[in-house]
């Protein structure tokens, strides 16, 4: 009877070195299973995340070259301003010239989704707007743009240049 005893402790420690090991194993597949599903998660994030970024690389890709155009935008329309509708002499002959090539360069920057800002009349938005200076004007309602100082643009929907305003105090 002794000797069965000792059989069955035996055959128990090993059962219960089996168990152990097995419970073992099945926590560390358990934990190996999590982190795959992790790493697939993360991927999957790293994934979206360069695919968002190469979108927005390609949406404002001529994002630099709008900006860069803008001041020549700028020196036409003052060109244009000097214009006094005498077409008699050089000067308007030139600037009849200057128009037609500043309606195709306009025509251009709207192709490629380089829009202007609105402000004349309408309220302040620091978004779109950038206030350098206030006057007072009782016939206006307070915090309305007067005049527009620089023309603001807009590519595509982001804003690349605010438009330097004067507000009603």
């Amino acid at each position: 009877m002794e000797k069965e005893e000792k059989k069955n402790k035996k055959e128990n420690k090993g059962l219960k070195h089996l168990e152990e090991e097995n419970h073992k194993l099945k926590n560390d597949l358990k934990e190996s299973s999590e982190k795959v599903l992790r790493l697939a998660a993360e991927m999957q994030n790293y994934k979206k995340r360069n695919e968002t970024e190469k979108s927005n690389m390609l949406k404002y890709a001529n994002e630099d070259l709008a900006k860069n155009l803008l001041p020549i935008l700028d020196n036409f329309e003052r060109a244009i301003r000097l214009d006094d509708n005498d077409l008699s002499d050089e000067v308007s002959k030139f600037l009849s010239g200057f128009k037609m090539i500043y309606g195709s360069f306009v025509n251009v920057l709207n192709n490629i989704e380089v829009k202007e800002i609105e402000c004349d009349g309408l309220e302040f938005d620091p978004v779109y707007h950038q206030a350098v200076l206030t006057e007072k004007d009782e016939t206006k309602p307070s915090g309305v743009i007067l005049e527009v100082l620089q023309k603001g643009y807009m590519y595509k929907d982001k804003v690349i240049r605010p438009a330097m305003v004067k507000v009603n105090e």
